[in-house]
């Protein structure tokens, strides 16, 4: 479909957290006109995903971490507590969830972050500048192809509000949508269990326990049945703990390959960032996966013994989780030493391992299942071992076969729940999305981990020769193994919200870069700006570091008015700086290649790590009170 109106258009294909996310900061970050069309489709999943929709997510499903790290903007950590608290309309909870008052440490119903996210989409589109507009628009995304002008993205089933200039496919027929740039935010693919082949379709497997259909399973589920739940990760406490609180009394077994459990954070757990000394012995040679994994154990043991001495403050039960956290800036430097196929095996066997390390559970979701587990006679067992496979039994049960290292179990329940996970790998995703990009080369799935696809610093897809396959950018878990080998970040990467907030800003801001830079006549001056700015911040220290301080509150702001002032002391300080070397003469032009270098410095700081968000703010000047406190 061809433009209708002056403005270019951004598609976002996802209207889950990732997706809403970059929205909402595209509609913050831009000063000209642009069309933001938020593409879903599933209803239900629209500012929300698989993770946190209502009908997937009965009120005892809570955040595994702290409400106070669900702030969707990185810069103002207790944005979500504030929202629960003050603004969320509490008219139609459960009694239980209606006089609550949140804090930072405690837990929060997840459902409830559907009604946040709405609300804050809908702030930025009421802040956003004049010609800066959203559409929500329902429809599959199937097919792409990328022009010299941008991308034809081919949407089954399209449907756009009226007055929004995108007009409908004729009858059955796809419509296709030009876009000047194209973000994906998919979220999770449901991975297909080998072992269920023949029972996908059996009354009694849940496939996905986030659906309306597989939460109404266990709902009414008679109290005595006896139940095997397929993984020991957090998602599947999710499901055991639904079933304990609502009384469940029949067994329940957890079966786990690997026997992990996950840790419960201590009363008054806050985040922190630790920095340690680089573990200098995973930077020598790898030899093979045996001599390696000793060397981790050794360095491991060291790391967290200096944790407990020299911070006595953090809880033993959070001293891995801190020297995972401070081991992720040297992981880059540690990966580049291991062989694809040798890494792609170390993930394979040790991810679970590691994201129960990297992070724990609120005691909400904790306690209920460790108390049935450890107490005599309780109803969860845990069982270690590989399932092989599920089979029919008689009066509609199923038979859960289980290979562990010196035996082999049969489990006859009444109902399997499916926590077997996500597809990682997109060259098995059976979505046509995939299937069409992957066979036109505008995505690779990601060569060194097998994980997500190959993507740039900025998030935009690579094609097989390593170059930018078009204007088409990822959100969310398609960058699993580039956060992975670039960062070094590890641990639980389905429904890593750290990521998601520093990658919608990158994202937006990079587009919104592209776009100002296209308008102001910069388009093939990038070699220029890469080559140039570099020494901007050196010849011009202190009117710089200003510009940069107020672009990283213009990009915070919410509030458009303030927003457009900030804006222009950012162009008065610029225009402040005079000449710089190695940078145009010409006012105009160089003016706008320094303006685009602040932007760059800023959305780096925005995006730190290595410290917490709260030390974020103490940074950037932006701490009040609570921060201080």
């Amino acid at each position: 479909m061809s433009r209708t109106g002056l403005r270019p258009r951004v598609l976002i294909v996802g209207a889950g957290l990732a997706g809403t996310a970059t929205a909402i900061r595209l509609l913050r970050f831009a000063r000209r006109p642009l069309e933001i069309v938020l593409l879903e489709r599933r209803s239900e999943y629209r500012s929300a995903g698989v993770a946190y929709h209502r009908e997937g997510n009965p009120w005892d499903h809570v955040f595994n971490i702290q409400a106070g790290r669900m702030s969707v903007f990185r810069e103002d950590v207790l944005d979500f507590v504030r929202w629960a608290n003050v603004e969320a309309d509490r008219r139609d909870w459960p009694a239980q969830w209606a006089g609550t008052e949140f804090v930072e440490q405690g837990p929060a119903p997840r459902r409830i972050f559907q009604d946040y996210l709405i609300e804050r989409l809908a702030e930025a589109r009421r802040e956003a500048c004049p010609g800066v507009v959203l559409v929500e628009a329902d429809g599959e995304a199937v097919d792409m192809d990328v022009l010299s002008s941008g991308v034809e993205v081919t949407v089954r089933q399209w449907s756009a509000p009226h007055g929004s200039g995108l007009q409908a496919g004729q009858g059955t027929e796809p419509a296709v949508i030009f876009a000047e740039h194209v973000v994906l935010a998919t979220g999770l693919e449901l991975r297909e269990p080998p072992f269920a082949a023949e029972v996908l379709t059996h009354p009694s497997f849940v496939r996905n326990p986030f659906s309306a259909a597989g939460v109404r399973k266990l709902v009414t589920l008679p109290s005595q049945a006896k139940v095997a739940i397929v993984g020991s990760v957090l998602s599947a406490y999710d499901s055991a703990g639904l079933l304990l609180r609502q009384g469940h009394t029949g067994r329940i077994h957890l079966i786990s390959r690997t026997g992990t459990m996950f840790r419960t954070y201590p009363a008054g757990h806050e985040h922190a960032v630790l920095r340690l000394p680089c573990p200098r012995a995973l930077l020598e040679p790898y030899r093979n996966r045996e001599e390696f994994v000793a060397r981790v154990r050794s360095e491991w043991e060291a790391a967290c013994s200096t944790v407990a001495r020299e911070h006595p403050g953090v809880h033993p039960s959070v001293i891995a989780e801190r020297v995972a956290k401070a081991w992720e800036p040297y992981l880059p430097e540690v990966i580049e030493r291991i062989p694809s196929v040798e890494l792609r095996g170390l993930l394979d066997e040790f991810s679970t391992a590691i994201a129960a390390l990297r992070v724990g559970a609120v005691e909400y979701t904790m306690a209920v299942i460790e108390r049935a587990m450890h107490r005599a006679g309780g109803p969860v067992k845990l069982v270690v071992g590989k399932v092989e496979r599920i089979t029919p039994a008689q009066a509609g049960r199923l038979v859960v076969s289980v290979a562990a290292s010196e035996q082999r179990h049969a489990i006859e329940v009444d109902l399997v729940v499916s926590h077997f996970g996500r597809e990682w790998d997109y060259s098995r995703v059976g979505e046509p999305l995939w299937r069409n990009l992957l066979r036109k080369g505008i995505a690779v799935p990601h060569e060194r981990t097998g994980r997500g696809l190959e993507v740039d610093r900025q998030g935009t897809l690579l094609g097989p020769d390593g170059e930018p396959a078009g204007p088409i950018l990822a959100v969310g878990v398609l960058r699993e193994g580039d956060e992975f080998v670039r960062n070094g970040r590890t641990g639980a990467f389905a429904f890593n919200l750290a990521a998601i907030k520093n990658q919608s800003i990158t994202v937006a801001a990079h587009v919104v870069a592209q776009r100002e830079q296209q308008e102001g006549g910069l388009a093939h001056g990038t070699a220029e700006f890469h080559g140039g700015v570099s020494s901007v911040e050196e010849a011009a220290r202190v009117g710089f570091e200003e510009a940069v301080v107020l672009e990283v509150r213009r990009l915070a702001t919410r509030a458009r008015g303030e927003r457009e002032l900030l804006d222009s002391r950012v162009d008065a300080c610029v225009r402040s700086l005079g000449d710089v070397p190695a940078l145009p003469k010409d006012v105009p032009r160089r003016d706008r290649l320094i303006r685009t270098a602040v932007n760059r410095a800023a959305v780096e700081r925005l995006t730190d790590v290595s410290v917490t968000p709260r030390q974020l703010r103490r940074q950037l000047g932006m701490a009040d009170a609570e921060d201080l406190s």
